[in-house]
């Protein structure tokens, strides 16, 4: 028996508990693979994650079934919920995500996390406390 081979791999953000269904079907639709499968897996793998942004990569097998890796969601989104409507994250808030990024980043030191979350969190004008 044949491996199955990857036909079609496309990168989305999506929102966690609840895939657009539109935002499928554009990217999507051409491939003849079932949508609402897609939808139902995705949904299904993040509803405890519901109010936040989710990327994942789907990938279209020749047979047109398909697989969804989940990754953590964009580095941006998880400053602004830390901050809180202030300006500025902690410490601690900066390691949390430095942690929760980990896997989807390059490294597996947490300290060069925290700087790579560090540059985000500049970039976009937010400054890391102390406390």
């Amino acid at each position: 028996m044949a491996a199955k081979k990857t036909i079609h791999e496309i990168t989305m953000q999506l929102e966690a508990g609840n895939a657009s269904m539109m935002d499928l079907g554009k990217m999507l639709g051409h491939t003849g693979t079932n949508l609402v499968g897609i939808k139902r897996a995705y949904d299904e793998a993040t509803q405890g994650q519901r109010g936040e942004t989710v990327p994942v990569v789907i990938s279209i097998l020749d047979d047109r079934s398909f697989q969804l890796r989940l990754k953590t969601p964009p580095t941006s989104a998880l400053i602004k919920k830390a901050m809180n409507g202030q300006k500025k994250i902690t410490q601690a808030q900066l390691k949390a995500i430095a942690e929760r990024k980990l896997p989807d980043l390059n490294t597996t030191d947490v300290d060069a996390a925290m700087r790579v979350i560090a540059g985000t969190a500049r970039s976009m004008g937010v400054t890391i406390g102390d406390a």
